[in-house]
């Protein structure tokens, strides 16, 4: 049985959930990987000078500004983090080497940005290292030293820009990995067919009103209960599906908001594919994991785009206009119109045929993909060897 580490963290949620759907389907199917979770937070939690002066770790802070909404202190708070990861690269690797003696593994997949050139470092020893690949869980990488390192092994990336921006920094092509779109749960590749009609009766929404679902990650966002006043006070005739997360706060003013048309609103759910499947199309933030879900259930999207935006999901906004996949604004103030241009029955029908060609199998290929990546690395051992 062959060892399999990832390498994950809680800031935002994407980390977390792509390494669990990757150790949900190596080890709920006929796969050769014994698969092992490294929280690479908590491994280094002794070296987080944000913690030591502060009492927050770096991870929880980004996740405070994201809750908050004050993502405009992003690109700072990169710096903060990536000077500190090169100040202390060193006691890093070390930390990193002392967890491969304890817990030796055969293949190590990062699903995480910023540390991958001390996790290859850490892998390589007397010569010799643990084959090691990086697995991009956003659209593009946002360089410099966030995602695609020169010291990586393999790549793997789920759009053509990532490929090629690990090819342009020198990786060999044959280390290089396109996958046809974000890891996904599996609950996303399932084709059971929802009953639209029924579901939306049995939960209070008129059977046939064109239905929005709004989603800003597991804590949501103030900017719910605006889009909810806009797109009420405008007459559009949508109704809508708001899922809160984890802010009760927000559940219950959004719960409390009188509107023309039926809305459902959820707080923290574990069935998000299933409200997605009731609706029509979805509003939120352009995060990779967000936007690939609606585009999984083949719902076109809207998104925003402006100097708020988080800067590693920008290019996530600029990809959904180049693919016709929906609508970016500027500012979530003009939702109204901006649903009106969407629902106009040639622009709905061109971008409903769009994000129906839509195809993403990311989860089963990557599978495949370590295979390649043990295998290349077996061969390599065995040249050595023999050149030895």
């Amino acid at each position: 049985m062959r060892k399999l580490t990832i390498v994950f963290h809680h800031a935002g949620g994407g980390h977390r959930s792509a390494a669990d759907a990757i150790r949900t389907i190596l080890t709920g199917q006929d796969y050769p990987w014994d698969v092992t979770l490294l929280d690479i937070q908590e491994l280094l939690d002794p070296l987080d000078l944000v913690r030591r002066f502060t009492g927050i770790r770096i991870q929880d802070t980004y996740n405070l500004i994201l809750r908050r909404g004050w993502t405009r202190f992003t690109p700072q708070l990169l710096k903060l983090l990536q000077g500190t990861i090169c100040v202390y690269h060193a006691p890093i690797v070390k930390a990193l080497r002392a967890y491969w003696a304890e817990h030796p593994t055969d293949l190590v997949l990062s699903v995480i940005p910023h540390f991958n050139r001390e996790l290859a470092d850490s892998l390589r020893k007397n010569g010799r290292r643990t084959p090691f690949a990086t697995l991009i869980t956003d659209l593009a990488d946002y360089p410099p030293r966030f995602w695609i390192e020169r010291e990586s092994e393999y790549i793997i990336a789920g759009t053509e820009r990532a490929k090629r921006q690990a090819l342009a920094i020198g990786h060999p092509a044959d280390h290089v990995f396109e996958t046809s779109g974000m890891v996904l749960k599996p609950k996303f590749y399932d084709q059971t067919g929802v009953d639209r009609t029924s579901e939306r009766k049995r939960l209070g929404l008129e059977p046939d009103c064109l239905t929005g679902i709004v989603l800003f990650g597991g804590h949501g966002s103030r900017v719910m209960t605006d889009i909810v006043r806009r797109l009420d006070q405008s007459g559009v005739e949508v109704q809508l599906i708001l899922i809160c997360g984890h802010n009760q706060k927000l559940e219950a003013k959004l719960k409390a908001l009188p509107t023309r048309k039926p809305k459902l609103v959820l707080g923290f759910t574990q069935n998000v594919e299933h409200c997605m499947a009731m609706a029509d199309f979805f509003i939120g933030k352009p995060g990779p994991g967000s936007i690939s879900e609606a585009l999984q259930l083949h719902l076109p999207v809207i998104v925003e785009c402006n100097r708020k935006t988080l800067p590693q999901e920008r290019y996530n906004a600029e990809w959904v206009a180049e693919k016709g996949f929906g609508v970016v604004v500027p500012s979530f103030r003009e939702i109204a119109p901006a649903v009106q241009r969407l629902i106009e029955p040639s622009t709905f029908n061109e971008v409903r045929r769009n994000t129906s060609a839509y195809s993403n199998r990311a989860l089963f290929e990557v599978s495949a993909i370590l295979d390649k990546c043990y295998e290349g690395a077996g061969a390599r051992e065995i040249s050595l060897t023999q050149r030895a």
